[in-house]
Order: C-alpha cells, then sequence, then structure tokens
C-alpha cells in the first residue's frame, strides 16, 4: 500500500522533470513570484537574504555574499553541465559532422554578431557600451521549453538546429565572459589554474576516481575566482576533461539538480528586481533600445541572413521538412535570452541600476521573443500527424 502511495507521489513529479517544457515554466514562475515579492512590503527582507554577507577572512578570497555564491559558485555547476553537453556533441552529437554542423555553427555565429552590434550602434560612447555581450545570448533550457511546447509544429529537425545553435552560442557566450567580463588578469592564478587542469587531465586518463578529480576541480574553481576570469570558466574547463564513458551518466545526474534548483534560484536571485514608480521614463534609454533591438531583432536576422548566406552559397542545407518560415521562428525564439543574457548583465555593470534597467530589458525582450516565435511557428508551421 505505501508503495502504491508512493508511486503515485513520485510518477507525476518525475514526469515533470522528464519534460523539457516545465523548466520554462517553473523559470516563469519563480521570475514572477521574485519581482512580486521584491516589489511587495517584504522586498526589503527579500533583497536582505541575497545581500547577506559572509564574514570569511581576507586572506581567503572567496566571494562574499549569497547572490555571489549563486553566480560565482553554483553557476560554475550549470557551466560545467553546459560543457560537458558542447563536448558531447563535439565528439559524438549534431556537432561531430561538419556537414551537420555548419548551418548551426553560422547561423549561431551570425545569431552573436548582428545583436552585439545592433546593441553597439545604441550605445557608442555611452557608459552603456560595456553590455555589448548582453543581447548575444540565447538560453538553450528556456527556449527549447517553449519549442516542446508548440509540439508538432516543431519538427524534430527543427528542434536540433535550435538546440546545436544553442549550444554553439553557449561556447559562444562562454568565450565572451571569459574573455571580456572578467577582471585584471592575475598571471601566477591562471598559471597555478594551467597546472591544477593538467593535473585533472591526467587524473582522468589515469583512471582515478570522480571524488579525487572532483576535489582538485575545486582548487581549480578557487584560482580561476581569484585569477581576473569569471569563475564560471572553471566549470567548463573541469567538463572538458571528463573522460567520454563518463559524461552521459554525469549529465544524467546533474540534469535534475542543476535545471531544476540551481537554475530556479539563480532566477530568483537576479530577478529580485524593484521596479521604479517611473518604469516606461526609466526604460527610456539607449541600455534598453540595445537590449531589445538586440534580442528581438538581431537574433532572428542574424540567424536568418547567416543561415541564408550559407545556403545561398551551397555551403549547406536547410534540415530536412525545414521551411525558412520556421527559421525565423526559431531565431526569434533563439531571442530569449533569459538566464545567460541576465547572467552577463550582472557582469557589465557594476552600478545596481545599469543592473536592474538591463535585467528588466531581458525579461522583456524574452517575454517578446516568446509571443513573437511562437506566432510564426504557430502560423507558419503545419501540424504534423505524430507529435515528437
Amino acid at each position: 500500500m505505501l508503495k502504491k502511495i508512493k508511486r503515485k507521489l513520485t510518477t507525476p513529479l518525475q514526469e515533470i522533470i522528464a519534460d523539457s517544457r516545465s523548466l520554462g515554466i517553473i523559470l516563469i514562475l519563480c521570475t514572477v513570484l521574485s519581482l512580486f515579492i521584491e516589489n511587495s512590503f517584504v522586498g526589503g527582507w527579500y533583497d536582505a537574504i541575497w545581500k547577506y554577507e559572509f564574514h570569511f577572512p581576507a586572506f581567503v578570497q572567496l566571494p562574499h555574499t549569497v547572490i555571489h555564491w549563486i553566480n560565482d559558485g553554483l553557476m560554475a555547476v550549470f557551466f560545467f553541465l553546459v560543457g560537458m553537453e558542447i563536448k558531447r556533441e563535439l565528439l559524438v552529437g549534431e556537432l561531430n559532422d561538419s556537414k551537420k554542423a555548419i548551418l548551426p555553427v553560422f547561423a549561431a555565429l551570425g545569431g552573436m554578431i548582428v545583436p552585439a552590434v545592433i546593441f553597439s550602434l545604441f550605445n557608442r560612447g555611452n557608459e552603456y557600451n560595456h553590455g555589448w555581450g548582453i543581447p548575444m545570448a540565447t538560453d538553450i533550457a528556456f527556449s527549447l521549453g517553449i519549442a516542446s511546447l508548440l509540439g508538432s509544429r516543431v519538427p524534430v529537425s527543427l528542434k536540433i538546429f535550435l538546440t546545436a545553435l544553442a549550444i554553439i552560442d553557449d561556447l559562444g557566450a562562454i568565450a565572451v565572459i571569459a574573455l571580456f567580463y572578467g577582471g585584471a588578469i592575475k598571471w601566477a592564478m591562471i598559471f597555478g589554474a594551467l597546472l591544477v587542469t593538467g593535473l585533472i587531465t591526467w587524473a582522468s586518463k589515469k583512471n582515478i576516481g570522480f571524488p579525487v578529480r572532483l576535489c582538485l576541480a575545486v582548487i581549480l574553481w578557487y584560482l580561476v575566482f581569484n585569477s581576473g576570469l569569471h569563475a564560471t570558466v572553471a566549470g567548463v574547463i573541469f567538463a572538458f576533461t571528463i573522460p567520454m564513458k563518463e559524461l552521459v551518466n554525469l549529465e544524467h545526474k546533474l540534469h535534475v539538480p542543476v535545471n531544476f534548483l540551481i537554475i530556479p534560484v539563480f532566477a530568483l536571485a537576479n530577478t529580485a528586481i524593484v521596479l521604479p514608480g517611473n518604469i516606461v521614463e526609466s526604460l527610456n534609454n539607449p541600455l534598453n533600445f540595445g537590449i531589445l533591438a538586440g534580442l528581438v531583432v538581431g537574433k532572428p536576422l542574424g540567424i536568418l541572413l547567416f543561415s541564408y548566406l550559407l545556403v545561398q552559397l551551397k555551403w549547406g542545407s536547410l534540415p530536412e521538412n525545414v521551411t525558412w518560415s520556421q527559421i525565423a521562428g526559431i531565431g526569434l525564439l533563439a531571442g530569449i535570452g533569459f538566464t545567460m543574457s541576465i547572467f552577463i548583465a550582472t557582469l557589465a555593470f557594476l552600478d545596481p541600476y545599469a543592473q536592474d534597467i538591463a535585467k528588466i530589458s531581458v525579461l522583456l525582450a524574452s517575454l517578446l521573443s516568446v509571443i513573437l516565435g511562437s506566432l510564426t511557428i504557430l502560423l507558419f508551421s503545419k501540424k504534423l500527424t505524430t507529435e515528437v
């Protein structure tokens, strides 16, 4: 009897976890909840949770607030999962075949370059110009979640194209974070990180147990955190040292805690935004316009433009049973920056006001991308007889 009750309770939970659509819904709920609480009478208490300070000795040099531990610590685990997904796709997935990979690679490049250029045109020479990386990002989980919600209107080949595109986009975002959104480089820490990376790689080849390598990875994280590069880069470095035989098992184990704990906590912490009373006036600035135009217009334009150019040059071809209108719809969904764009916004600006405006702009752009992308796909895609 107890087993039967337990089965009834756990089965729906397992179904929710297995459904990629649920993450998009959870992120929306977390964002709405966080905004509501932050702007309610308990907003000060809620804000204080994320800004609570830990008082470590100065020589320890660790993140000093809850939100810094989330963005520097927990997000390193998120990037570890992303890194493993990238490595697997490069070795045995959609990106290991140059013929299959070339279209999403070019589409992703267009989807990064054009938004960055558009943002820079809006913010040339002003105090916001350092935020050019914000509209380059695509939230892979959220965009795929919305694509899944559209059901049989999105064929498998189109979902594969979006997945490959988003993975390349993530790789680009990681490079941008590493190269442009760190601090002053401390070469002694970089050298130490390289030594530890070599040690982890050697340990992987010698089949030394994962717990030992994980301990070394924590040391790697600490060195990268203090090196001037962003700490999350350590997660990607560690991911690329994981042997192929361990990748699938580790991805499987991390999928649930990352997507259904770490990312929602990140959303709760980073969307705790006090909405200004004069929100329309506050958003009437080039930072907002650059992010909106970059994500909502630049993303689909870059993806379409670079894809069309590649097909016209006969270097690549559209996925099977996919039309240009569907590529446009997927391009619009790729404008859902959310997690990655908000994350880059926290790195781009030290000023809390600029951070909040950037985050609000990302939320608005993501909402517009969901609506416009969904409508485009629903209007221009035929419903398949069987949903995949």
